[in-house]
């Protein structure tokens, strides 16, 4: 399976990648963990369709910054980017039996997110 192209006119893309993993993409970091809910949430209500299954998932955050480091908590981020795709790629996030957040030096400030289904690809 080849990587699809990217899905999304905002801040907010996504990709399905060629291993049945989801990959989406968030431009811009803020210091406020809430903004990300509503963004990610309305990306996924008004432009890309998944369907949400049950199992056990992986997801990896990555927070990419360029310069000095936004003073935002992991766990809150992380949070609420969980409750955005919930309803949409999982039903509810106790299905999150791996979990990884991490701040990184990056080209840019953007957020990145990994979805895997443990045992399968993600439905489409």
């Amino acid at each position: 399976m080849a990587e699809s192209a990217w899905e999304g006119r905002g801040k907010v893309r996504a990709r399905w990648l060629g291993s049945g993993a989801l990959e989406i993409s968030v431009d811009g970091l803020t210091t406020q963990a809430r903004y990300y809910k509503p963004l990610v949430y309305e990306f996924f209500r008004k432009e890309f369709r998944v369907r949400p299954r049950w199992g056990d998932f992986e997801v990896d955050i990555r927070m990419e910054h360029l310069g000095e480091a936004p003073a935002l908590d992991l766990d809150n981020l992380a949070k609420a980017l969980l409750d955005a795709i919930k309803g949409f790629v999982f039903f509810d996030d106790v299905q999150i039996a791996r979990l990884l957040a991490e701040r990184v030096p990056g080209e840019r400030d953007r957020i990145h997110i990994e979805v895997r289904a443990r045992g399968g690809a993600i439905s489409s």
